[in-house]
């Protein structure tokens, strides 16, 4: 008997399943893979973007505001979902250049390595994925709670069969782990020239002109796996729309028309950043290696 095919989305805040590999997660869902979204924070110490939310956070305050979103995403991707536990950093301030503040005493940045590992091993433990995808070591963005999401991911891509060292549970060894890479240098040139090809405002400008004046390293080289999602869009768009106090829909999600989007980058995109199978890159699917022969962790 083989194991079924799943794949585990390792998140930092409710909102990033939406706006980090949901359409990928909607495709897998579809084809019969087994998906779940794991949830490190609760998003507590996030603001609200979108002011037609402030009343229910009112109501309701923001911490079950986004739980409620949450749930909502996961209805419309169609997977499961687990949080960890942790709670919110918070955005430091000298991110947007004000005074070094130290972390919240017992936030998810804050807490040992081990502790934040232990909880995520647990999870992989029990669903046995043989995929999962999270953030680079930057955090995709410097956000701390970012920058440990992908730490602790790292850490238990290597050590979830070890049960010396993270004692409970059954082994499983992840076969494969990818880094999402959702705003790199060619999708974003792509698009904003399309839009201005097309006569419509482009949302990346700035982003360009800030690019021109200190130009990035050139990341091109980290796209390993494109996989196409087309046809989930919707899935994405109905799990951002979800998190209505973060997301505008007249916002920056959804300045590129769709027609557009599906014409000139119609994947989501992926670094295969370690794997224990042979897979030839680039790859459009990210159980390449995987589908032929059963993985038993």
């Amino acid at each position: 008997m083989t194991e079924p095919l799943r794949l585990l989305s390792v998140h930092a805040h409710p909102d990033d399943e939406a706006s980090k590999g949901a359409a990928t997660s909607a495709r897998y869902v579809k084809e019969g893979v087994e998906v779940m979204v794991v949830t490190c924070t609760g998003g507590e110490r996030g603001d609200v973007l979108h002011e037609a939310a402030q009343t229910e956070v009112d109501e309701l305050g923001l911490p079950a505001v986004r739980q409620r979103e949450m749930a909502a995403a996961v209805a419309a991707l169609g997977v499961q979902h687990r949080w960890l536990g942790f709670e919110d950093s918070g955005y430091p301030a000298h991110l947007d250049g004000g005074e070094p503040e130290p972390l919240p005493p017992g936030c998810f940045a804050d807490v040992p390595l081990e502790d934040a590992t232990a909880a995520l091993i647990a999870i992989i433990r029990e669903f046995r994925p043989q995929v999962m995808t999270t953030y680079d070591e930057n955090g995709g963005y410097p956000h701390p709670d970012h920058i440990r999401t992908h730490e602790i991911a790292w850490e238990a891509f290597h050590y979830s069969a070890d049960t010396k060292k993270y004692p409970g549970g059954e082994p499983w060894q992840v076969a494969k782990l990818y880094y999402n890479m959702t705003f790199h240098q060619q999708r974003v040139q792509a698009l904003h020239d399309a839009l201005t090809d097309r006569e419509i405002e482009s949302p990346f400008a700035r982003w360009l002109d800030r690019w021109a004046e200190e130009p990035p390293e050139d990341d091109s080289w980290r796209i390993t796996t494109r996989v196409n999602v087309e046809d989930f869009f919707d899935h994405r768009d109905a799990a951002l729309l979800a998190h209505h106090t973060q997301v505008d829909p007249a916002g920056l999600w959804f300045a590129v028309p769709r027609d557009v989007e599906r014409d000139v980058w119609p994947t989501e995109d992926f670094q295969l950043a370690l794997s224990r199978v042979d897979s030839q890159t680039p790859e459009d699917d990210l159980f390449a290696g995987l589908r032929s022969a059963p993985w038993l962790g």
